[in-house]
């Protein structure tokens, strides 16, 4: 993937482009039905766009997720340990689904003081000036850090 041309990416950043602003306001403190049936569509767009058939996709797409609309945490390694420790039996977190993303969904809730409390202190950095932004972390972005940071001390 990363030896291909830029050219690849074509669809997916036309997919982006296409998107309604509704698409940026997704986070775990909204994680509605009809959000989650939004985010599996995402999810298996951005994967149809940009990985080949029978290819692993789940952390290269949910950190694309992350990474532009700040909606699910990555499924990478370290946070799938934390939160299949969490959610034993319950989710695995191997698959993106509405059973996953409400076990995350749940974590939110039964942490929202806290959750709230980081997402609005961390503040975006600009890319070109390196100054604070205005615009703060997500709590899917401050779920993602726990997962991974909890499971990273863990090691």
């Amino acid at each position: 993937m990363l030896a291909k041309s830029s050219k690849n990416f074509e669809g997916l950043i036309e997919y982006i482009a296409s998107l309604k602003v509704d698409a940026w306001s997704i986070d775990v403190s909204n994680y509605t039905s009809e959000n989650l049936d939004f985010l599996v569509e995402q999810y298996n767009e951005i994967r149809s766009l940009i990985i080949p058939e029978n290819t692993s996709h789940l952390v290269l797409v949910t950190k694309i997720m992350l990474g532009v609309f700040g909606s699910v945490p990555a499924y990478d390694r370290f946070f799938k340990t934390t939160f299949s420790d969490i959610f034993k039996g319950e989710c695995g977190f191997t698959r993106f689904n509405h059973r996953s993303l409400s076990c995350i969904g749940q974590f939110y809730q039964q942490n929202q003081s806290i959750i709230d409390q980081i997402s609005e202190s961390r503040a975006t950095i600009d890319f070109y000036t390196g100054n604070r932004t205005d615009k703060t972390y997500t709590k899917a972005k401050v779920v993602d850090m726990y997962g991974f940071t909890k499971a990273l001390q863990s090691t």
